[in-house]
C-alpha cells in the first residue's frame, strides 16, 4: 500500500456506545482530565465558548473538527476573540519564526482535537510536524478537546491501531488535496494522565467529526 492508495478502516468510524462514553468519562475524569458529553456539534460549541472569555488568548491548533464545526472560523476571523493564529498570520515567518513558535506552543487556551481516546482514559495524538504537541502536553495554560465519540477505543492498542489505520489514510487523502503532499506520523503524543487538575478538559461529541 503506498501513500496515495491508502484506504480507511470503516471499523474506526463507529460512534461509541451510551455505556462505552459513560467508562470513557470517568476514566477521563480520574485522570485528571475533565471530561464533557455534548449531544451534537452544535451543543459542543456552545459548551466550548462557554469555558473561556472573550479576551483569553485562544490559539487553535489545525484540526478538521474545529474546521467542521466553524470553531476556526469563528476564534481566528471573528475579531471577536484574542486569536494567537490571526496574530501569526500577521507576522513574518523569515524573520519572526522563533517568536511564532514560541506564540503556537504557550497560549493561555489551546484548543484543537486528538485522534483516539481510550475507555481507561488513556488520549493519543498524532502528528506530522510535531507542532502541537509542545503546546498540549505542558506549554499551553490550558487545553481544551473537542472529540467526536467515533475516536472512543477500548485499549491503547486499539488507539494505536486506529491512528495507523483510520486516521492516517484520511489525513494523508487531505493533505495530498490541501498541498499536495502525502502525511505521515512522524511523533506522537500519549497522555497517560493530566499533572495538572484543571488544565485539560475534553469535550466528547456523540458525533462523527474529524479523524
Amino acid at each position: 500500500m503506498t501513500a496515495t492508495t491508502m484506504t480507511s478502516n470503516p471499523n474506526f468510524a463507529n460512534l461509541a456506545s451510551e455505556a462505552q462514553i459513560e467508562r470513557t468519562i470517568k476514566a477521563l475524569e480520574a485522570n485528571n482530565i475533565h471530561a464533557i458529553l455534548a449531544e451534537n456539534g452544535a451543543d459542543a460549541k456552545r459548551k466550548l465558548f462557554e469555558i473561556f472569555p472573550a479576551d483569553a488568548e485562544v490559539f487553535t491548533s489545525s484540526s478538521v473538527t474545529l474546521n467542521t464545526l466553524g470553531i476556526t472560523e469563528e476564534l481566528d476571523r471573528s475579531g471577536r476573540y484574542n486569536s494567537v493564529r490571526a496574530k501569526l498570520g500577521e507576522m513574518d515567518p523569515k524573520t519572526q519564526n522563533r517568536e511564532m513558535q514560541k506564540m503556537g506552543a504557550t497560549p493561555e487556551y489551546m484548543i484543537g482535537s486528538v485522534h483516539a481516546v481510550t475507555e481507561t482514559g488513556r488520549v493519543i495524538i498524532a502528528s506530522m510536524t510535531g507542532s502541537q504537541l509542545a503546546g498540549y502536553a505542558a506549554a499551553a495554560a490550558h487545553v481544551i478537546w473537542v472529540v467526536g465519540t467515533q475516536k472512543i477505543v477500548p485499549t491503547l492498542e486499539d488507539g494505536l491501531k486506529r491512528v495507523e489505520e483510520y486516521t492516517l489514510p484520511l489525513e494523508n487523502a487531505r493533505a495530498l488535496k490541501a498541498f499536495g503532499i502525502t502525511s505521515s506520523i512522524n511523533k506522537l503524543l500519549i497522555v497517560n494522565k493530566e499533572f495538572k487538575p484543571g488544565r485539560t478538559t475534553m469535550i466528547l461529541v456523540k458525533s462523527n467529526l474529524g479523524f
